[in-house]
């Protein structure tokens, strides 16, 4: 994801800028760039790697001083990382600037049309063509918002742009098809950015561009035309977001501060949502009727990456304790795999930020076949959130760190709630309800209790930290944390992990198994505990270095086991909340003891806002 910020006002838009773009930075950034109107100059300024670099490169503040000003992180798509291919992006003579997130597919044809109309690129970027595009209607079109009109008539793909021009230095604008853009009310002064984080220190009162809105920022107004050129007013919402969020406290990164806030974010995700008394839940943004329940007959869940394998896990437990069969899809194939959506099928997206370009797709592509579409997102005002026929939030608070773990448990807490309400309206009783809803109110402490064993996490992370690969092992409802724990390792440690349902070693993952091959094992007391048990004594006939992760007094597991982390016991359906944590640990340990960027690991973006 590409990083948007801009600033309009009565103050010097530079420091404010660059000091957003510093908010936004843990989404991904492989260079930066801004541009500010300086005694009605447009000028430039860009550098490959971080915000810092960008930073430092810029002239004097009173050689770059001004009251308006965009500027960009890119985390490249077309076109390699470099000075030249990072935003903004500007036309033929400097007159132009525009910052963009998306992807314009059809760039190739269009450069071509307008290099033989006379235009010059500099970069390899697809964001360049709407520079030039814009430039070339300007000559025709009556207005620069007409032009920008124009130009994006041509463009196929997804885009928020924000642009500045120099014949126009008192505004700035911006559209969308398909990439955020919020804009903050401040007094006498706007803000715009692709991410709520960058600008609710300065302000919380917002609005959420939809798409094909154009907005035109002025310090002290601004117009909304939507695609008829019809002025609309905006829906202003008040942001309830807790800055401190943003800050690792006494934490080294934002990673483990947000392992550690589990025992609260899965307590947020189910406080005032489950009635002991009858052991049920309430879900009201779903704004199902006991009617609505009884006619399901299957449900489909939709996700990418984590929120994928929390769908996973959301498979199991509504299908154990309501009994409704459910497919679970990636969400980039469901969208262009023609799905069969029946009649009294509910579909479910899953999404921490509300705005992964393919999960979106897959949302619209499900409504577009007359289905009903619910959302579970973290980021009010999203997408999902906004789009969906309903849904729940998941209330983790802002996470900071590329590697999702507090998402990731409360993404499964609330489908753990769904389960049991759609349960207790089939074939779940009162009492089966309240023992599941009394054994989910322990969850917090159990993992806080979990959290106590980090330093001797820490010490097997030692031992692994070298692994060249890794293989993780589960059966049941653990075989998707064993999936989750293996994203967690590859994509902070840069160590080759795969995850397998244990059962399936045997037809092939066996084959890599010797004394070099950590295998992290989930063996919790379960009504597989004795196959998988069975299955880990073949792991250690072939010498692999077992570290399993088991209920406290299981210790018949000590003898084949490198390392063994006991766990509080659960009732099955809610074990996943307990297993993931210590993989959470052992993958932070491990990449940090490697040195690696934890909280920015290396080609990965927080939010994928592109295909």
């Amino acid at each position: 994801m590409s990083n948007i910020v801009g600033y309009i006002g009565q103050r010097n838009a530079l420091p404010i800028v660059i000091e957003a773009l510093k908010r936004l930075e843990y989404l991904g950034c492989d260079s930066a760039g801004c541009a500010i109107i300086h005694n009605n100059k447009l000028q430039i300024y860009k550098k490959q790697g971080k915000i810092v670099d960008l930073e430092r490169s810029l002239p004097e503040p009173n050689q770059c001083s001004g009251n308006v000003a965009i500027a960009h992180t890119r985390w490249a798509t077309h076109g390699e990382p470099s000075e030249v291919n990072a935003h903004p992006q500007i036309d033929c003579h400097g007159k132009i600037a525009i910052v963009h997130n998306g992807i314009i597919e059809n760039y190739n044809p269009l450069k071509k049309q307008l290099i033989e109309l006379g235009h010059t690129f500099r970069s390899e970027t697809d964001t360049e063509v709407i520079a030039h595009l814009i430039e070339q209607y300007r000559k025709s079109e009556p207005t620069l918002e007409d032009a920008i009109r124009a130009a994006l008539s041509k463009v196929e793909g997804t885009y928020g742009l924000v642009i500045l021009c120099e014949d126009e230095p008192d505004k700035i604008l911006a559209i969308r098809k398909g990439s955020p853009l919020i804009v903050g009310i401040g007094e006498n002064e706007h803000f715009i950015s692709s991410d709520v984080s960058a600008i609710v220190i300065h302000t919380k009162r917002v609005f959420y561009l939809q798409d094909d809105e154009l907005c035109i920022l002025q310090k002290d107004h601004f117009d909304i035309t939507n695609g008829l050129r019809e002025k609309i007013e905006p829906e202003v919402s008040t942001v309830d977001w807790d800055i401190s969020a943003i800050d690792k406290g006494p934490y080294k990164h934002f990673m483990l501060k947000e392992i550690f806030e589990q025992p609260t974010t899965v307590e947020n995700a189910f406080r005032g949502r489950i009635d002991e008394t009858s052991g049920n839940a309430r879900l009201g943004g779903l704004k199902l009727t006991p009617k609505d329940i009884s006619k399901i007959e299957q449900i489909h869940l939709v996700g990418c990456g984590t929120s994928y394998h929390a769908a996973l896990i959301g498979k199991y437990m509504i299908e154990d304790l309501a009994r409704i069969p459910v497919q679970v899809e990636y969400a980039s194939e469901y969208r262009y795999r023609n799905p069969i959506i029946q009649e009294h099928t509910l579909i479910f997206v899953i999404s921490q930020s509300g705005e992964t370009a393919d999960t979106l797709a897959a949302l619209r592509e499900a409504q577009s076949k007359g289905a009903k579409v619910f959302g579970i997102t973290n980021v009010v005002g999203s997408s999902v959130a906004r789009e969906s026929n309903g849904g729940s939030y998941i209330h983790a608070g802002s996470e900071i760190g590329v590697a999702s773990t507090k998402a990731f448990t409360s993404q499964v807490t609330i489908l753990f709630l769904l389960a049991i309400l759609l349960g207790r309206q089939r074939n779940l009783s009162s009492l089966q309800g309240m023992e599941y809803i009394r054994e989910l109110q322990t969850i917090p402490s159990k993992i806080d209790s979990i959290l106590k064993q980090s330093e001797y996490i820490r010490q097997i992370a030692e031992t692994i930290k070298d692994a060249r690969n890794a293989m993780y092992l589960g059966r049941g409802i653990n075989y998707p944390v064993a999936l989750e724990g293996a994203l967690k390792l590859k994509e902070i440690s840069y160590i080759h992990a795969e995850g397998y349902a244990a059962a399936e070693m045997k037809h092939g993952p066996i084959a890599l198994v010797d004394e070099e091959m950590p295998v992290v094992a989930i063996a919790t007391n379960d009504p597989l505990y004795d196959k998988i048990h069975n299955n880990l004594e073949e792991v250690h006939s072939r010498k692999a270095r077992l570290i399993t992760i088991t209920n406290e007094g299981n210790k018949d597991l000590e003898k084949i086991s490198e390392s063994v982390i006991y766990l509080p016991s659960t009732l099955q359906d809610l074990q996943p909340l307990l297993t993931v944590i210590p993989l959470q640990l052992l993958a932070y340990y491990v990449a940090d003891l490697k040195g690696v960027d934890v909280d920015q690991p290396r080609n990965l973006a927080k939010s994928v806002t592109v295909e």
